[in-house]
């Protein structure tokens, strides 16, 4: 076993993970079928999304509404202990998705909690579990429909059915003693403890706090230990083997959250969290790590070629696209928390002193943040950045901005402490990821989760470098390329990462382009071609879906709470009016066509260093094969498993593919790798450097396996094709090879390589290493075992 095979609890961590969208249609009882198949592919656990059950209709599992059963839309209680059972037989584990920070209450007939608040309030027993201001009146529920006149049409639809208040099709409680037949209903809604009012309102009056801007997720406080162990008693008992807790940013105390956890739970735990470029994990958490975004960003960004940035930045400001990040950043950020986040800038500044002076200053400070949220009193750095910051960029804020800052200091724990944390991490993901990543669209492959679009792509120093310290600090990890939360999976990073080695080419041809075919935004211009490059070929739908959620999230022409009629229909039309333009339009299927190849070389790169780079790779549902995936709900879609399957048969017969539009070689990278991990157990890094002109399109590094004291596993990928080939290819370039006896055998072509001895070293071609696929996986003799079969 390895040293580093169990977590801060002692409990076993997998070797990989392969995750899993649940939903009505494949539930637990397909997901079941599927093991045996993943079992063969060599994945380590099943990881699923949430199990709890849902808001009916859900299809992603997130807006849980009764947190004492598993969804009965995903098979119940049965189909999930037969997940369980037959994962473990075969010698896997499983890990669930958890929804500590907040429940759906969109439908208040689902949840039972929210259904008892409204109708007892404060006198609820469930009214602990919500965080709620009773100080504040009647709970506002924002859903009625508003033209102008604050919803009051609306509520005069209210009807009264079988002893309930109904809206249209949600249905609202009535608290006892508040109602005869007969009654009006308008005046029964006023004895209520609870107000429905127009949708408008939820931004900037709401009183209890939510998950980001969505009125229908209503946050939990899982600090109350009653709480806690009612949210998790159902989860606890289930016998899994991993959780992966979503938004930890959002809970009061994460610390004390997860040391809680942890007393309860002995697996493995990560959590979703975005550490910003140097910032790491508390070191008091008990847990194993996050769920890989920083891996995300470093293992993209190597594949991108810096030298393309004064073009594409030049492309962007010609295009009218902005181009300082930092300045669209704190822009976004502020719209978030002085609009989207209001009712939560409210309830801070309401804990001050002054607390209608205090309102800019929590904005400002909000937006201020180098990192998602500081963590009091362990990460004060951070709080300390933030406040400076604030104060330069706006001095007349200074005498409010200290006021805040004393009361934090003051009581690092306290309600204003609180409360400023759990909001600056939603105005960072609001501003940063959902609003300015639709902004400032320079170079989109950079604009991912975790991202830093300010630093263009990331050198191999610093590449090896994060890969050291995340072996050294935290070496089971979570790592990923594409997520159910990416902007745009793996494989559309891995063709737009060919354009930075094509700059010019691009810009010319975009200029041309945008001037014959616009769409009706810069940035949205922009972003649409690289969208339509990356995907290529994408149904209409799914472009014009994917356009105005993005369009809608920018907010530059058009917004999800003020949509423009002629704007979005501009944007419906785009790719009819591409088409019509028959010449420009092959144009762009000629580019994209260009993209194919090295974006498929990128593709098995990124893939090779991250499944056996340091960390427990994590393969998103379908990208075992070429996934062209836009954000959410794209990347939900169905996932054809039976053709994986076919191919997978194929491979246990000892086919190798060749690189090609059926996305077998991928299937046969991701197949080898995961194997490799299971069977060999990897551990330390060593970074290994090429020798000769081509060096620097080499990225390689070399781990020890289990039952060797030297490194007797290296990983060898191709970076920047395009610009490697101009170049002439490899030509003499070496790629030394860790010392030591016995021969080295590439798991991917099964061929033993004969290394030279030059200088003392003993090295390999990299033209005969790779004259198969654009990476390796090579094992030294007597490590191999039944990997070579």
């Amino acid at each position: 076993m390895s040293a580093h095979s169990t977590d801060p609890n002692g409990q076993q961590a997998p070797t990989s993970t392969y995750r899993l969208q649940l939903r009505p249609g494949f539930g637990l009882a397909e997901a079941t079928v599927l093991l045996d198949q993943l079992h063969r592919l060599g994945v380590g656990a099943v990881y699923l999304s949430p199990l709890l059950a849902a808001t009916p209709g859900s299809d992603h599992g997130y807006d849980v509404v009764d947190a004492t059963r598993v969804s009965e839309a995903l098979g119940g209680e049965r189909a999930r202990a037969d997940l369980v059972d037959r994962a473990h037989a075969l010698g896997m584990k499983v890990v669930v998705d958890i929804v500590p920070n907040h429940m759906s209450v969109a439908r208040p007939d689902a949840n039972p909690w929210w259904w008892d608040v409204l109708r007892h309030g404060r006198d609820s027993v469930y009214a602990r579990c919500f965080d709620l201001d009773h100080g504040s009146g009647p709970i506002l529920v924002p859903v009625l429909a508003d033209d102008g006149d604050d919803g009051r049409a609306a509520l005069s639809e209210l009807t009264l059915t079988d002893g309930d208040l109904v809206h249209f099709d949600q249905r609202f409680p009535v608290a006892p003693g508040t109602y005869t037949p007969g009654d009006d209903p308008a005046d029964v809604h006023e004895r209520q403890h609870y107000r429905l009012v127009s949708w408008r309102r939820g931004d900037s009056e709401l009183n209890y706090r939510r998950f980001f801007d969505v009125d229908h997720l209503a946050a939990v406080r899982v600090e109350d230990p009653g709480v806690f162990e009612a949210t998790h008693a159902e989860i606890l008992r289930w016998g899994v083997d991993g959780l992966r807790v979503d938004h930890v940013d959002g809970l009061s105390d994460p610390g004390g959250y997860l040391r809680r956890l942890a007393e309860r739970f002995p697996g493995w735990i990560v959590v979703e969290k975005i550490l910003a470029p140097g910032e790491s994990l508390p070191a008091s958490w008990p847990v194993a790590g996050t769920t890989g975004y920083e891996a995300l960003r470093t293992v993209c960004g190597v594949f991108v070629d810096p030298d393309a940035e004064p073009v594409l930045t030049a492309l962007a400001r010609d295009h009218g696209v902005p181009t300082d990040t930092g300045a669209v950043d704190h822009q976004a950020r502020s719209h978030a928390a002085n609009e989207l986040l209001r009712a939560e800038v409210r309830r801070i500044a309401a804990t001050l002193p002054d607390a209608e002076g205090s309102e800019e200053a929590v904005t400002e400070l909000l937006a201020s943040f180098d990192v998602y949220r500081s963590y009091l009193p362990e990460a004060e750095p951070a709080w300390a950045r933030a406040v400076r910051a604030a104060a330069e960029r706006r001095p007349d804020l200074q005498p409010a901005l200290k006021t805040l800052d004393r009361a934090v200091r003051d009581d690092p724990h306290g309600e204003t402490a609180r409360r400023v944390q759990q909001t600056s991490g939603m105005v960072v993901a609001m501003g940063t990821e959902n609003t300015a990543f639709y902004r400032a669209t320079r170079f989109v492959a950079l604009n991912e989760v975790g991202g830093e679009p300010a630093r263009f792509g990331v050198d191999t120093a610093a590449f090896h470098e994060a890969n050291l310290r995340r072996e050294a600090a935290e070496p089971l990890t979570m790592t990923a390329l594409s997520t159910h939360d990416t902007k745009r999976s793996e494989d559309v990073r891995a063709r737009l990462a060919v354009l930075s080695e094509v700059p010019t080419e691009f810009a010319d041809a975009v200029h041309r382009w945008g001037a014959r075919v616009p769409l009706p935004e810069p940035a949205l211009d922009l972003l649409g071609w690289q969208t339509l490059l990356g995907a290529w070929p994408l149904s209409d739908e799914r472009l014009v879906d994917y356009l105005l959620k993005a369009a809608r999230e920018a907010r530059l022409g058009t917004s999800w709470t003020a949509p423009d009629t002629d704007f979005e229909d501009r944007v419906r039309s785009w790719p009819e009016r591409l088409r019509a333009d028959a010449d420009l339009y092959a144009e762009v299927g000629a580019m994209a066509e260009s993209l194919r190849e090295p974006g498929w070389s990128n593709a098995l790169g990124q893939k090779a260093v991250q499944l056996l780079g340091p960390g427990v790779p994590d393969v998103y549902q379908g990208t075992e094969l070429w996934d062209l995936s836009l954000v959410d709900p794209d990347n939900r879609r169905p996932v054809d498993h039976e053709a994986r399957a076919a191919l997978l048969d194929r491979l246990e017969q000892g086919w190798r593919p060749p690189v090609d539009g059926s996305g077998a070689a991928k299937l046969h990278l991701v197949r080898t790798c995961l194997r490799a991990r299971e069977e060999l157990r990897p551990t330390g890094y060593l970074p290994l450097a090429a020798q000769g002109p081509s060096a620097a399109h080499a990225l390689s590094f070399a781990r020890t396996v289990r039952g060797s004291r030297e490194p007797a596993l290296a990983v060898v990928a191709t970076r920047l094709p395009v610009t490697l080939a101009d170049a002439g290819g490899w030509a003499d370039t070496v790629l030394p090879l860790p010392s030591g006896p016995g021969e080295w055998t590439d798991l991917l072509t099964g061929r033993t390589l004969a290394p030279e001895r030059v200088d003392g070293l003993t090295t390999a071609r990299l033209s005969e290493v790779l004259d198969h696929y654009p990476v390796a996986v090579l094992v030294r003799q007597g490590a191999v075992g039944s990997l070579a079969d």
